[in-house]
């Protein structure tokens, strides 16, 4: 097991979540316990804006779980559904942290390595060599952290169907066509386009972000009128802040408004 599976940067409101087990990049039983740790922690930094997730090396992104590792971990956590609660516990927490998250998907991104960059808001594939499904019937068993709940509401309950079923791996191409990623970019420009977006994402009025976060994951399974009252809420909750009186001034001001300057 790699010393070091997960290393944390934090730049310009941006914080920047490697996998360091290259050339595989496994979710280990380490690396889930530190991601767990490391999402508690960005959810409570106001000074952490937006997240990128990537993974040490260009070869591959993530391959998931490792195996191998399996009997050990179900020992460790207490149970088989104790493990497999920890790998939901954590992805719910990436995608209800009120912050986006920016994922890149290169090389192999299998399994885990999948259903972890369908838990972030932002995905970004490498336009040549990516991998990408959940290939579990292989194995014959099936999707086990939301894989298949995420995967059908990314991209509908028949293109679902199609890759898990089948056990399809699709490129960045097709992934994009299929709308499971947002862009599509050089190999070599991936974690460098990955940053940028995250970046301008930190810059956007931080409460205005959560509180548009809030409304949207998990609008699916609200009525309209939920939706439209959740909107109301954040309408208040902005409505006079610091940032909100800054992008009114700016756009009277005809410049680019200046945000997230006070707490």
């Amino acid at each position: 097991m790699h010393s070091t599976p997960l290393l944390l940067e934090r730049r310009n409101g941006v914080a920047i979540v490697t996998i360091d087990d290259p050339p595989y990049n496994r979710l280990s039983i380490a690396f889930m316990d530190a991601l767990e740790a490391t999402v508690a922690a960005l959810g409570g930094d106001d000074g952490v804006r937006a997240v990128m997730l990537t993974a040490a090396g260009d070869r591959n992104f993530s391959v998931g779980m490792d195996l191998k590792e399996l009997p050990r971990g179900i020992e460790a956590k207490g149970g088989f559904d104790a493990l497999l609660d920890q790998r939901l516990r954590v992805l719910d927490a990436i995608e209800a942290m009120g912050k986006p998250w920016v994922a890149t998907l290169f090389g192999y991104c299998l399994g885990g390595g999948l259903e972890l960059p369908l838990a972030c808001h932002f995905r970004l594939a490498a336009v040549d060599g990516a991998a990408i499904g959940l290939p579990e019937l292989e194995l014959g068993t099936v999707p086990a952290w939301g894989g298949s709940a995420r995967l059908a509401r990314r991209v509908g309950r028949d293109r679902a169907l199609d890759m898990i079923l089948r056990a399809r791996k699709i490129d960045g191409i097709e992934a994009l066509r299929i709308g499971l990623v947002n862009e599509v970019c050089p190999n070599t420009a991936l974690k460098a386009r990955a940053f940028e977006l995250a970046a301008e994402l930190a810059a956007m009025p931080r409460l205005a972000v959560r509180a548009m976060m809030h409304c949207l994951i998990g609008a699916e399974k609200k009525t309209l009128a939920e939706s439209i009252a959740d909107e109301r809420v954040a309408v208040h909750a902005t409505f006079g802040t610091p940032d909100q009186i800054e992008g009114m001034r700016a756009f009277l001001e005809k410049r680019h408004p200046s945000f997230n300057r006070t707490p």
